[in-house]
């Protein structure tokens, strides 16, 4: 442990405390970006793989919180509302995250970024598409999708939000279904990534080390939250679905 903490810099972790910060006060405000911003900030100085070994307890925790600000009965209804697209991501992301060193994880961040950033920016104009509640082959299907790019990249929030932005979803219970969503997933990517390796005694640390910064910054974010209304609500969302979108091609593109 001590080993690999002294292979960086005190600035390269102070910058990446500040970037688990940030990336809490995004997830306070809109409910969803930590893995992303912590995969790319946080992988642009120790590393991909470091990076998604240490999201993992923040992602963890946070979720946990979110998913039961309403209280247990209020997740429940979350869970048994949204099973379908639980079970069928569960399922993907268990079997993708033991393909995460042998695939190129480029071929899927374009997959994912294109068809958001197009979600975002379509909606952000004016048009409100509007899925409607129960349609199960969309759910199977987004959740597939958001599960197998979810356990590659540990990033599986675009799909989720664009899916709950969507149906239409009110502030407070979205952000109660992503807890629960993002939740559970986090369950699923911990066990996935002890098994596959990434997730181990050393790495383990790393993520302990991110989680403080994490939770004070998400708090500050549900303050800030608490202020918006639901199309303030409604826009800060796509506005974060677009830049999440963009970062994916970026990091499609250029590594």
């Amino acid at each position: 442990m001590i080993e690999l903490f002294s292979q960086f810099s005190i600035w390269t972790w102070v910058s990446c405390l500040a970037i688990a910060f940030g990336a809490g006060v995004i997830k306070g405000m809109v409910g969803f970006a930590m893995p992303m911003i912590l995969v790319s900030g946080v992988g642009s100085v120790l590393g991909p793989e470091l990076a998604l070994a240490g999201l993992i307890l923040p992602t963890l925790v946070t979720n946990g919180l979110q998913a039961l600000q309403q209280g247990p009965s209020a997740a429940l209804t979350s869970v048994r509302r949204f099973r379908i697209f639980l079970s069928v991501g569960l399922v993907m992301l268990l079997a993708s995250s033991q393909l995460v060193t042998l695939l190129p994880e480029r071929w899927f961040l374009v997959g994912i970024g294109a068809p958001i950033v197009l979600f975002a920016v379509v909606q952000l104009l004016g048009w409100q598409p509007r899925l409607s509640a129960g349609h199960r082959g969309t759910e199977i299907g987004i959740g597939a999708f958001a599960g197998f790019i979810g356990g590659m990249s540990g990033v599986w929030g675009p799909p989720t939000v664009a899916y709950l932005t969507a149906l239409g979803t009110e502030k407070s219970e979205q952000m109660r279904v992503q807890g629960v969503i993002y939740g559970l997933g986090a369950v699923a990517l911990t066990a996935a990534h002890i098994v596959s390796g990434l997730f181990n005694s050393v790495t383990f640390w790393i993520s302990v080390a991110l989680l403080p910064p994490a939770l004070l910054g998400m708090a500050l974010g549900s303050k800030l939250r608490g202020r918006i209304d639901q199309a303030g609500f409604r826009r800060a969302t796509l506005a974060v679905l677009l830049i999440a979108g963009l970062n994916l091609l970026r990091r499609a593109v250029m590594g």
